[in-house]
């Protein structure tokens, strides 16, 4: 090159005496005439061809010519012919002498190529949609930033010279410059979207598609929503849509084909392994257990592949960047050595301190964007992990079989989503810490070694001892992580068990024994919590420690070896400043290795759960519609689970097309097993099931959608007007609708809670109905409704004159009024079917039916007389039952949900100018959770720490303060140090000196234990005291809140908000404190050092303070949003785990998926500005910070006479830290705030209207109250809220001790309503109840409630044992229970069961028959044996024997008892002492039946329907 250059006259390339040993460096004219014009050519020139390429594969549309494209396109043009005139002017006036010029010539011919290749780049560019290039703006950067230098040589010699010497050269250079300069600004704006996008159906787009690579990497484009923000709360309207990359349709089916792959490999493996287990000799039971925790592991690894596989590769482009993040942050220590060296030199030259400056500057800067662009990349990848992990989990319960259904609750799904989902997106941003973390460790070691030689191993040797405690630290948690998971499981199934039956509990007054259940979990959990928290402080104290101990290590070696060593500042805080930045992968890799090995167990739960067995597909043959046989079984043997013994034995059933089949037999014969059979929802062991055409299914539970009634009906269907009404017709809903707010736009409650069950039955049915398919399985639909409405449903919808007269129907009932209109009976008994055949064939074929028909004939007669009537529910509270005929509906809350009546709680009463506006809202049940806006009030910070206790937190501030003191001083000792000065080649007194030190530094390391476990044990404190306020709160609220509540909502509090306060909030409080009191250390520092630095650190104080202000609002207003629309999610998993069968009877999965889709979907758009908010706030104040470490440099080169090495090393090491400490204080702070969230929504339930109390103190109720069981209502009148009419007015009752009284009554006569005043769940508004002359308001609920017994209609379980289920206080003995269970029949049943009394009922009692669940509650009565028992018709769910023998026993055992029964069924309270008929709240009848009949008035009406006269 010197010699091309010394062709045309010039220095040669590089000259050390001219650039860089001088007072006034500059570059030779060789470098600028060729290095500096061919750079940037070479950049284009060698990567263009990957950039070809790159565009050719990744098209986006076609952009249009603008503005923008239409002016680079020009400026362009003229700079290429700048270069080509220059060319040929040389070549013209310099062509006898060519060889002279060589360099002139070619370098502007090769730019003005270059610069032509930039065009054809961006008009490529233009065609493939490419809106803004970093590729080409590196290329102009570069361009701009090598002609600097030609422009600074020019710039002297104009004004040494004046610009008359060569003024159109000066003026050419000068605009081809300006020119380059008007390309870099262009390049830093995005052209218009492309052509072919279409943006007409994205609403509100994320502007960092329209936005510039520039404003891309700055995050400025994030800025339009921090303003609105910061200017008003934001709201869910002003969140951006997902980008399509971060949808979930897009990212669900991605990992769905790829886990579909791994999972199939996994189950191959598993079934070769099942091979030759089979072809061996029996496995012993601890191998089988070993291979069970394999296949855990393999599933978990399994779906980490998957994972990686299609996040990956975006993955490894941020990993790119935090590579290149360490070596800029390696690049900072070496340029401080220089400054430090430039500082001793007294003779250097003034430049090369402020060059050294704006170096560290540069270099931070660059440190922090591309350290920023891989959080962002990393938050990013996490947030899709989340979202496909979500619809994988969501997507496989819609799959998975009976079996594994019931070892995972649905409290553990939810767990799934939403901690262990949580737990794999923290393993996304710090795994690579893991791998890099070592690297950086070893390379602070390496540059050590460079500055203290073999004292460096020192440092080694310290490393060695941390790393095997922090080691076994991290396994320990790990397994104490595992431990307090379990223990939250549990508690989240409880609770989820608890909001299901709140109903139950409040009328056992079981309140109280799940509280001590739930807390009895909690307790553990946090004890599991607090091990780990201990563990952990020990780790932070060890690693925040490992700064001092690794510098005490190395400087003690590093004196006590040789007298000669001496400490200098080049040497002290060049090694401070590795060591620094050796403390961040310290400090990181005990957290990555938790959160790693917290991501395992996280996987392995997820990966277990995806991989359980799901229903096959192929287990029933389906087709289309055919003229034979609708449903055919030939020789079906099925079981719930493979394992499990057979639940269906040699079932073999034709159904011809268009018939009707009744399938009866006792509770337990396998009935509803036989149409799960059908469905294909179980195990089939043999043979083969075949169903020709679409199925609807109605289940014997109804499942209710939290959805409008008509949603429910349509279930996903287009609305037709005439199917609709005449569906709605003949399924008995059309005088529902009249009395409903908001008619078929009424919100339905969570699993139908503001519908009886007869309402429920009947939607139910209607949904099923209005599909028109054809095959129906209904289970047992008609038992919950009157025996009127019964026989309407049958003769209209099932019957052969009703709406489904054409189809197949297979009904499962317990009515034989129905079976001589019905075409074939099956009877089942032991999972057998033992008959077949027509209702007059199995009479006269004198067999099991024909006997079971002869046995209870008489009560049939009694019960119909004709086809007419059906068991109905007795005890069902309707709509009407509370109300009068008006559309103000009442607040009734249900005694087990009667047989007509939505509660619809949260219904305002209208006014009558209102009336036309009704329909509108008033038909809403539920209340969305709402995100409160603004800043949170300091009332929620003081009552955070009021929990903590004064006690504590004075403690910790001293700490704190003791711990910075302690660092402020042994630094400052260290700088004294280095000044130091050298005598004899060596300094003075280095012991005591060391000595000093060691013992601040571990005075400090102390401290730092102090403060991490005090802080960590007040937060466990305050959760404990949260939880329990939140957990008694919710289980003091009446029935309407939890009517209007979502069971999502709740659970959310429950899980996420508790989790956030169990570890979010304390450990953001170490981190915001921590930070702060280092910053306080800093600034003292910088400023003793520098004080001319307050002139810059005053400003920038109180712009962080403006920017935090700015932040803070937006960033708390997002975490609301998140965490209102997550409920939803829950709540959304919750409803279809529950009602999957049904979803999938009627194939509706997909709509289920997409629905869940968009509810996650929901959630990630106000999580994304989220993060993006933190990336936002970091980039905005690292640049700022790095002005304090440039200020810190600049000023110390201005004072290098007056300031010593040791003085400047300490002021510009500590200057570099604050960077990063000013971000985190304002990061940390946020998500203290934004978790303190969590506390303000947990106590938003302390304000919510309550019950009564529990108890009363100094109560004077005696023990044994009530004695006699006389009721007697004193002119008690009820309203459901003030403003609405009466539902009961003006009762005057009184009922004899020992009476037997039934309360009957049309539709929303307020029969129900009595029930309800006598439990106290809705209090008196006027009037008084007594029992036993004891006025009931005036004692405690729970000494009411569980002195009088009810029998529900809905047969509540609860997971745990049976003894539980019936006794879960422990005060009965096992004889009192046997017993109780031999007269409720179920004692043979329960002593064939291997654990007898502790034989663990599943989530919801699943594994019991609805009619065992109901012989349940029965023993749960005669176990309490109270004076007062209140029937909710107990026998729906069971047979005609089973119902004959709970009448009797009621009959028998409740004999010296008062019985109410709120009756349907008129013959089952025929012999009572006394009816009492209502009508419209008042009473209207009241006498013994036989002279109610005998008076021919209401009763008698109502008896002559019911065929009883």
């Amino acid at each position: 090159m010197d010699s091309f250059c010394s062709l045309s006259g010039l220095d040669p390339l590089w000259d050390w005496n001219r650039t860089w040993y001088t007072p006034n460096p500059d570059l030779t004219l060789c470098f600028q005439n060729t290095v500096l014009v061919w750079a940037p050519c070479i950049y284009l020139w060698g990567c263009a061809p990957f950039y070809f390429l790159y565009l050719y594969c990744n098209g986006r549309g076609y952009i249009r010519m603008s503005c923008l494209g239409f002016t680079k396109l020009v400026l362009g043009f003229l700079l290429a012919s700048f270069g080509f005139v220059e060319f040929f002017y040389i070549l013209l006036e310099r062509s006898a002498e060519i060889q002279q010029h060589l360099v002139f010539l070619v370098s502007p011919m090769i730019r003005s190529l270059t610069v032509v290749l930039s065009v054809l780049l961006m008009q490529y560019e233009r065609i493939r949609g490419c809106r803004s290039s970093v590729f080409l703006f590196t290329y102009w950067l570069l361009a701009v930033v090598c002609t600097l230098v030609p422009l600074r040589a020019k710039i002297q010699v104009a004004v040494y010279e004046g610009f008359s010497v060569d003024a159109v050269r000066y003026f050419a250079f000068f605009s081809h410059f300006a020119l380059l300069l008007a390309q870099l600004l262009l390049s830093c704006f995005a052209d218009q979207a492309p052509y072919s996008r279409d943006t007409s159906k994205v609403t509100n787009p994320c502007p960092e598609q329209d936005a510039s690579f520039l404003s891309q990497i700055l995050f400025y484009w994030f800025t339009g929503l921090v303003v609105k923000g910061y200017r008003k709360p934001l709201k869910a309207d002003d969140l951006w849509s997902l980008r399509q990359d971060d949808t979930s349709e897009k990212i669900i089916s991605d990992l769905e084909k790829v886990w579909t792959v791994e999972c199939a490999k996994l189950l191959r493996k598993a079934e070769n392994l099942n091979d030759n287990a089979t072809l061996g000799s029996r496995i012993p039971e601890q191998a089988q257990l070993l291979r069970k925790l394999k296949k855990e592991q393999r599933s978990g690894f399994c779906l980490l592949k998957a994972l990686a596989r299609v996040f990956g590769p975006y993955f490894l482009t941020g990993t790119l960047f935090l590579v290149v993040h360490d070596v800029f942050m390696f690049s900072i220590p070496q340029v401080l050595s220089l400054l430090l060296e430039f500082v001793r030199d007294t003779d250097a030259p003034l430049w090369k301190g402020y060059f050294y400056a704006a170096l560290i500057f540069l270099v931070s800067c660059l440190q922090s964007l591309f350290n920023h662009q891989y959080m962002y990349t990393c938050f990013t990848v996490g947030m899709r992990v989340k979202t496909a992990l979500m619809g994988l989990v969501y997507r496989k319960s819609l799959v998975v079989c009976n079996a594994a259904r019931r070892t995972c609750t649905v409290g553990e799904i939810v767990n799934l989503v939403s901690a262990d989902t949580q737990k794999l997106m923290d393993f996304v941003v710090y795994f690579n810490a893991v791998w890099l973390a070592p690297i950086e460790i070893t390379l602070c070691l390496f540059f050590l070694w460079q500055h203290l030689g073999p004292s460096a191993l020192a440092g080694i040797a310290t490393i060695i001892l941390i790393f095997p405690l922090n080691g076994v630290i991290a396994k320990q948690r790990s397994k104490l992580q595992e431990k307090q998971m379990k223990h939250t499981d549990i508690r989240i199934k409880i609770m989820n068990e608890i909001l299901s039956g709140i109903k139950i509990l409040k009328f056992y007054a079981w309140e109280k024994a799940f509280l001590e259940r739930v807390l009895g979990y909690r307790a553990k959990e946090l004890q599991a919590l607090k091990k780990s928290q201990i563990l952990y402080s020990i780790s932070i104290a060890s690693f925040n420690s490992s700064t001092f101990l690794i510098a005490f290590a190395m400087f003690g070696v590093y004196v006590l070896i040789d007298k000669t060593n001496v400490l200098d500042a080049q040497k002290v805080f060049v090694s401070m400043a590795l060591i620094n930045i050796l403390k961040t992968p310290l400090s990181l890799l005990p957290f990555s290795m938790s959160t790693t090995m917290q991501a395992g167990v996280s996987l392995k739960r997820l990966g277990k759960y995806l991989c359980q067995e799901e229903l096959k597909a192929d287990s029933v043959d389906r087709g289309p519609p055919s003229s034979g046989h609708s449903v055919l079984v030939e020789n079906g043997t099925f079981s719930w689970s493979k394992d499990g013994a057979p639940c269906l034995r040699r079932v073999n059933m034709s159904v011809p097309r268009g018939s009707l089949v009744a399938v009866v037999g006792h509770v337990g014969s396998g009935k509803s097993s036989l149409l799960s059979a059908l469905l294909g929802e179980t195990e089939k062991r043999s043979g083969n099931v075949s169903i020709q055409g679409s199925v609807a299914y109605v289940p014997q539970q109804a499942w209710i959608q939290n959805a409008t009634l008509r949603d429910n009906i349509l279930f996903g269907r287009e609305k037709k007007e005439s199917w609709y009404q005449r569906v709605i017709e003949a399924c008995a809903l059309q005088p529902d609708l009249e009395i409903l707010p908001a008619g078929d736009e009424t919100e339905i409650g969570e699993k139908g809670l503001n519908l009886s069950g007869g309402q429920k039955q009947r939607v139910s049915l209607a949904r099923a109905v209005y599909r028109k398919a054809d095959i129906y399985l209904l289970d047992d639909p008609l038992s919950a409704v009157d025996a009127h409405v019964g026989q309407h449903i049958f003769d209209k919808v099932v019957g052969p004159k009703g709406v489904l007269r054409d189809k197949t129907r297979v009904l499962v009932t317990h009515g034989l009024s129905y079976l001589p209109q019905v075409d074939l009976v099956l009877v089942l008994m032991d999972g057998e079917i033992k008959e077949m055949g027509s209702y007059q064939d199995l009479v006269t074929r004198q067999g099991i039916f024909s006997e079971f028909i002869k046995a209870y004939v008489s009560t049939e007669r009694k019960e119909t007389g004709a086809p007419k009537g059906t068991r109905k529910s007795s005890l069902r509270l309707s709509v009407t039952d509370y109300m009068p005929v008006s559309r103000d509906l009442s607040r009734e809350q249900l005694v087990s949900g009667d047989t007509d009546s939505p509660v619809l709680q949260n219904v305002e009463p209208s006014s009558e100018v209102d009336q036309v506006d009704v329909a509108v809202d008033a038909g809403k049940l539920t209340e969305a959770d709402r995100a409160k806006t603004g800043r949170v009030k300091l009332a929620v910070y003081m009552e955070y720490f009021k929990t903590i206790g004064l006690g504590f937190i004075l403690p910790i501030i001293f700490l704190y303060i003791f711990q910075q003191a302690a660092s402020l001083t042994y630094n400052y000792w260290l700088s004294m140090w280095a000044d130091d000065p050298v005598i004899n080649g060596t300094q003075l007194d280095t012991d005591f000196k060391l000595g000093v030190y060691g013992a601040l530094g571990f005075a400090q390391g102390i401290a730092i234990f102090g403060t991490t476990v005090a802080i960590s044990v007040g937060g466990i404190i305050a959760s404990r005291h949260l939880h329990h306020d939140l957990l008694h709160n919710v289980l003091r609220s009446p029935m309407a809140f939890f009517e209007r509540t979502p069971s999502g909502n709740l659970l959310n509090r429950f899980s996420k908000e508790v989790d956030a306060i169990d570890c979010m909030i304390p450990d953001g409080l170490k981190m915001m404190l921590g930070y702060l009191f280092k910053l306080l250390e800093i600034c003292i520092i910088v400023l003793l050092a520098t004080p001319i630095a307050a002139i810059v650190i005053l400003p920038l104080g109180l712009f962080y303070g403006f920017i935090q202000s700015f932040y803070v609002a937006t960033s708390c207003q997002l975490r609301r949003l998140e965490s209102v629309s997550r409920s939803p999610i829950y709540t959304h998993f919750n409803e279809t785990v529950q009602g999957a069968s049904v979803i999938r009877a009627f194939r509706e999965q997909p709509r289920f998926i997409l629905q869940t889709n968009q509810r996650v979907d929901e959630n990630q758009k106000s999580y994304f500005p989220r993060f993006v908010a933190t990336r936002w706030l970091a980039v905005n104040l690292e640049f700022l910070g790095n002005t304090i470490v440039l200020s810190a440099a600049i000023f110390s080169v201005m004072a290098r006479g007056t300031l010593s090495p040791g003085i400047v090393g300490l002021s510009v090491s500590h200057a570099l830290q604050v960077t990063g400490i000013l971000s985190w204080i304002v990061r940390s702070w946020t998500d203290v705030e934004n978790n303190i969230v969590s506390v303000e929504r947990v106590k938003e339930y302390a304000d919510t209207p309550k019950e009564a109390a529990w108890t009363l103190e100094n109560s004077t109720l005696a023990p044994s109250w009530p004695q006699t069981g006389t009721i007697e209502f004193k002119g008690y009148g009820l309203q459901y809220r003030k403003g609405l009419d009466w539902a009961l007015k003006d009762i005057t009752l009184h009922i004899q001790e020992k009476e037997k009284v039934g309360i009957v009554g049309r539709t929303g006569a307020g029969k129900s309503t009595l029930a309800l005043g006598i439990f106290r769940i809705l209090e008196a508004n006027k009037g008084e109840i007594h029992i036993d002359g004891v006025n009931i308001a005036e004692i405690g609920l729970h000494e009411l409630r569980s002195r009088i017994t009810i029998i529900p209609q809905d047969p509540v379980l609860f997971s745990g044992s049976l003894r539980m289920n019936l006794d879960p206080f422990d005060v009965y003995s096992d004889e009192e229970i046997w017993n109780a269970l031999e007269l409720a029949h179920l004692k043979g049943f329960v002593s064939g069961l291997s654990d007898k009394l502790n034989y663990e009922c599943s989530e919801g009692g699943e594994n019991l028959s609805l009619g065992q669940r109901q012989l349940v509650c029965l023993a749960r009565a005669l176990l309490r044996k109270t004076k007062i028992l209140v029937l909710d018709e107990a026998t729906a769910a069971v047979d005609l024997e089973t119902d004959n023998l709970i009448q009797s026993t009621i009959r028998s055992q409740f004999e010296d008892c008062t019985i109410l029964t709120i009756a349907h069924r008129l013959n089952t309270i025929m012999d009572y002492t006394r009816v009492i008929v209502m009508d419209k709240g008042h009473i209207v009848e009241s006498d013994a039946p036989s002279n109610l009949i005998a008076q021919r008035g209401h009763f008698y009406r109502m008896c002559r329907e019911a065929a009883l006269v």
